[in-house]
Parts: structure tokens; sequence; C-alpha cells
């Protein structure tokens, strides 16, 4: 299991209500969330180790801009 951190763009309830579908279709995450109190708007995912590319896909699908943190 990891856990993965994007900047995103998701700086509202309204957006982390709009990204819902498309995240919960992605298997293999056990937990997300979004800080959209912090500047960055931080997702964090925890999940499979092979999520990455799906995470990306399932939020730019829904609209959004996301981009991983080293």
């Amino acid at each position: 299991m990891s856990t993965l951190k994007f900047k995103t763009n998701i700086d509202c309830g309204g957006c982390v209500k709009a990204v819902t579908p498309s995240l919960s279709k992605v298997e293999g995450i056990t937990k997300w969330e979004v800080d959209t109190t912090n500047p960055e708007k931080i997702l964090t995912v925890e999940g499979s180790n092979e999520i990455e590319e799906e995470v990306v896909k399932a939020v730019k699908k829904a609209g959004f801009t996301i981009k991983k943190m080293e």
C-alpha cells in the first residue's frame, strides 16, 4: 500500500462532490481526501501501488488539474 500526494485545483466542497464519482471508480483506492484549506489543494490518496495513473486520469476526467508532488 502506498500514499500519493497531488497538487490540484479542487478547492471547495462542490468540487470534491464533482470528483467523487470519478475517484470512486478507481480500483485500489482505500481512502482519499482533499485539503481544500491548503493553498495547493493537496489530494492525498491511499491504496495499491499501481493507482497513480488511474487517479490522474480520474481527476482530469472530472475537469480538474492534477500534478504529482515529489
